[in-house]
């Protein structure tokens, strides 16, 4: 009862102190006149230094040197040389030069600018010396890899979105599911596989944490994020090591998303979930100044337990959580540009005694229903670019070190007269990579090494553990567009790696890994078809943390796990109209997959995922609808999936279908939306619908205010996604997600 007084009381101090800044920044005086003032304080303006060089390579020196966005339409860059630029320019007159006499034209807009298809020489959309045209969007290609199973998840879609958890960052995908209501116990699937069997990143940082099966993988705070991108299935080789299902890269904010030149702003948020009587606020602070960049970012919320759509309250789902985000960047005239980042999330509240289950019918009495739980992740990164690459010579360094730490009481059984004491598990990685690019009229080739030395470590009173692995890879791969409506991308990789059990017993092994993809216009502006396949090599990967025996019998060895990845589609647009589909499969062959028994370290399964995929939209001016389907069917040995074998492994799978809808009111400055999540009946699972709403006002007199009233399972469903573990075992109540809530932001940039 203290506990909770004490974060009653935490809750309602937050809440005041939140309300209090945010009715302060309101009423701060923001006439035309002052804002102008502000405008022009502020410049546009960088230093641009870009040689004339294939138009390819000149474009990623332009959004190096820029901050923006750049994507590049099907077919521009071939055979075409840019202008040089050189001096203090807004970024607009830069582009504008380095298009100069191409004939291309050319849009800058929200952040991004996209570069079209050649022009005539008459066309009045080329671009001009010290002038630009706008145009309207244009289907592009840009930097990744071309297929059938990329994601991207903009700025602006997770601006719309408003994430609270991993879960709404990933919402409106049918084809990814994230179980578990509880942030700390989050695992996200893509076509049903595991995350810890892609190739996971941070700001470039390997992440692949695997601590303690009722906890998450990896603990993010979506406020810190800009972008995520998912390469479902196939992904190229430069993902990194371990993309057996695919990769999912994480990006965190810069000071350069959030300034268009030299100068200083910050931002306070606040949100209130009246669910769970939770507060939810952020400070971030950053600046640019002759070539210094900074930002740093805080984030904490405290609240209560919430109530599941059946009205009762779901224990151990109370909110505690702190981050942060601090970035450090320097660029010298030379163009040679460094940044250290720093990244933090801590967990620390009761939780379930199986953090991502409600409870389990027929356990020992000695244990409680809830315990704690303190889950740490931090993330170091250390990078070096090169802002103004010259065709050829365009490098990049990444250093970083990730660590996960959970800390929970272990209970033992009365008999034994030894009280509770805390099991710590640690995983932790040092990792990097220097690649290179090199451009030419056709595309690109990156070429690099990458390394990683992991370590899972369990601190235990009776049955301490470790397992190390060690690896080298080199990687090449090529993204061209050889032909007319032709993009491909292809690459390999070679791995060895160094494996050290429980036991210190060690095993090395080398593997070879390749992939290809592609696009082809089968009716130009209309029709694409896409397919790839990839063959991956990923090593043995480390065991969980909390059940490590010391004592394991490993044998000859775990054998390294391989996957083959397929998938073929096809994309139609017309007008303002998208229809798409795919197929795919993935199959994972001998994917480790231990218990804690003696004979059990080597354990290993074989999965196969395999679906479909379709998909269609509409867009107008202000506004866009979306609806997607995604049919996934996972087996484990030749079996139906389920959650207990599949720890680590793969989801159970099922029919999904999303829909999305939004419009802007652009005089009035209110966006209104609405998204449904639709999951059938499917084995032994329950179906559940889902629909969520929001609108969102932005004071077109006050354009630095942001005020937004969500509202979370309109209809009360009760129900847990279908990822969340237990649901087809009588004996399992599955952790719910939260009832009906309602959520109200505010937040103030200045």
């Amino acid at each position: 009862m203290k506990a909770k007084g004490r974060r009653a009381i935490g809750v309602r101090l937050a809440a005041t102190t939140a309300i209090v800044g945010l009715s302060s920044l309101a009423l701060m005086p923001l006439s035309p006149v002052s804002a102008q003032e502000r405008t022009s304080r502020v410049s546009n303006a960088r230093s641009f230094n870009i040689p004339s060089q294939p138009l390819s390579s000149a474009l990623n020196a332009f959004g190096r040197q820029s901050g923006l966005q750049v994507t590049l339409a099907a077919a521009t860059s071939r055979g075409v040389r840019s202008s040089p630029v050189r001096g203090t320019l807004e970024p607009q007159q830069a582009l504008a030069q380095l298009l100069s006499g191409t004939g291309i034209s050319y849009q800058i807009s929200g952040g991004t600018a996209v570069i079209g298809s050649a022009a005539s020489a008459g066309d009045s959309g080329a671009a001009v010396a010290g002038d630009g045209t706008l145009l309207e969007p244009i289907s592009v290609f840009g930097g990744g890899s071309p297929g059938a199973g990329e994601i991207q998840i903009s700025a602006e879609d997770l601006e719309q979105k408003n994430p609270a958890s991993v879960a709404d960052v990933f919402s409106g995908q049918p084809g990814i599911a994230v179980g578990s209501s509880l942030p700390m116990s989050q695992k996200v699937y893509v076509h049903g596989i595991e995350e810890t069997n892609l190739a996971v990143t941070i700001d470039g940082s390997r992440q692949n944490n695997k601590v303690f099966h009722h906890a998450g993988t990896n603990l993010i705070d979506p406020s810190l994020l800009k972008a995520v991108g998912v390469d479902a299935g196939v992904a190229p080789a430069d993902a990194g090591p371990g993309a057996l299902g695919g990769a999912i890269a994480y990006e965190t904010k810069d000071a350069r998303d959030l300034l268009d030149g030299d100068g200083f702003g910050g931002s306070i948020s606040s949100s209130y979930n009246f669910n769970s009587d939770t507060v939810t606020t952020g400070l971030t602070a950053y600046g640019l100044h002759e070539g210094l960049e900074f930002l740093g970012s805080f984030n904490f919320g405290n609240g209560n337990d919430f109530t599941a759509g059946n009205g009762k309250g779901v224990q151990g789902t109370s909110t505690d959580i702190l981050s942060g985000l601090g970035k450090l960047a320097y660029e010298f005239e030379s163009g040679d540009r460094v940044s250290i980042s720093h990244e933090r999330v801590h967990d620390d509240a009761p939780r379930p005694y199986r953090a991502n289950t409600g409870f389990i019918e027929g356990r020992p009495e000695w244990e409680p229903r809830v315990r704690d739980y303190k889950l740490d992740r931090q993330n170091t990164v250390f990078t070096y670019t090169d802002s103004t690459p010259e065709g050829w010579w365009d490098p990049k360094l990444v250093l970083a070190y990730s660590k996960t730490e959970l800390e929970t009481p272990v209970y033992l059984n009365p008999r034994f007269n030894i009280p509770p004491y805390n099991g710590i598990g640690t995983t932790e990685s040092f990792n990097g990579k220097f690649e290179n690019k090199f451009s030419f009229d056709i595309g690109n080739i990156v070429a690099g090494i990458d390394f990683y030395s992991d370590k899972a470590e369990l601190e235990d009173m009776f049955d301490p553990g470790t397992e190390k692995s060690r690896n080298v890879g080199i990687y090449t791969q090529a993204r061209i567009e050889p032909w007319d409506r032709t993009r491909l991308s292809f690459g390999a990789r070679g791995d060895t790696q160094k494996f050290t059990g429980t036991t210190g017993e060690e095993w090395s092994h080398s593997g070879f890994s390749g992939n290809i993809s592609g696009e082809y216009d089968l009716i130009e502006d209309f029709l694409i078809a896409k397919a790839g396949y990839s063959h991956v090599w990923a090593g043995i990967p480390l065991a969980e943390n909390f059940i490590m025996n010391p004592n394991w019998d490993y044998g000859s060895g775990p054998k390294p796990v391989t996957s083959d990845n397929f998938n073929v589609g096809l994309e139609a647009t017309y007008n303002d109209f998208t229809i798409e589909g795919s197929v795919f499969q993935t199959n994972l062959d001998d994917a480790r997959s231990p218990r804690y028994a003696v004979l059990r370290g080597i354990e290993a399964h074989d999965v196969r995922s395999r679906g479909f995929e379709i998909g269609g939209g509409y867009s107008w001016g202000d506004g866009s609808f979306k609806v997607k389907y995604a049919n996934i069917d996972v087996e484990i040995d030749g079996n139906p999936a389920d959650s207990d074998l599949g720890t680590y492994l793969a989801a159970p799978g099922g029919q999904f279908i999303t829909l999305q809808a939004v419009h802007t009111f652009t005089d009035w400055g209110v966006t209104v939306g609405a998204d449904a999540e639709l999951a059938p009946n499917y084995r032994a699972y329950k179906g559940y619908e889902v629909f969520n709403a929001f609108v969102e006002y932005k004071p077109p007199t006050r354009p630095n205010l942001t005020f937004r009233a969500d509202l979370k399972n309109i209809f009360d469903e009760t129900y847990s996604d279908r990822a969340t573990y237990g649901q087809e075992f009588g004996t399992v109540t599955p952790l719910y997600e939260q009832g009906r809530a309602f959520m109200l932001t505010a937040k103030a940039t200045f």
